[in-house]
């Protein structure tokens, strides 16, 4: 029996001691506390604005849109007159009746062939039309470039931001009529 009341016993001596030790821990805690002062370093003065005259007045001003367009147009030529030209639309060829109308106002309805070529018809208005590779067709100068059973492909030509015209490949769709 005094085998297991040793420990016990142990126990409470260290924990008595503990106690003891631990209200010196916060007397001397708080003894430091009380002696440490901050160190802060005070805000440095603020620099005197002094304000400059603006001498470039009678220079073009470097973000304006006259400069923009300038560095376009060279960036333009430089990039080769000659691609540009075989990008723009043929401005004085006869336009097609079909280039007047959106290519969503447009209607594949079928294909055939006709003496060997293939041909597709397209409704626009209630009106039925035949077009072949070569035709125009919408408002963006697009070329028809094949005529599949299910599909008109073309090439469009548009204007992007810059103003330079880009290729672009559209398709109309056979749209098969439901019941």
């Amino acid at each position: 029996m005094n085998r297991k009341l040793l420990p016990v016993l142990l126990a409470a001596a260290f924990l008595s001691a503990c106690d003891s030790n631990e209200t010196e821990i916060q007397q001397w805690m708080a003894q430091e506390r009380a002696a440490t002062k901050p160190n802060i370093q005070p805000i440095p003065e603020p620099k005197k604005f002094s304000p400059q005259v603006y001498q470039q007045e009678a220079q073009m001003e470097p973000f304006s849109n006259q400069k923009l367009t300038v560095a376009l147009k060279r960036d333009a030529q430089q990039a080769g007159s000659a691609s540009a030209a075989l990008l723009a639309p043929e401005l004085s060829r006869r336009k097609e009746p079909l280039e007047a109308y959106p290519l969503d106002a447009m209607v594949m309805v079928g294909s055939l062939m006709k003496g060997g070529q293939p041909v597709a018809l397209v409704k626009v208005d209630n009106l039925l039309y035949q077009v072949k590779p070569g035709n125009y067709l919408g408002q963006n100068y697009g070329k028809i470039t094949k005529v599949a059973e299910s599909e008109v492909v073309l090439r469009e030509l548009v204007q992007d931001a810059a103003g330079e015209w880009v290729e672009r490949t559209a398709t109309l769709q056979l749209q098969e009529k439901s019941k």
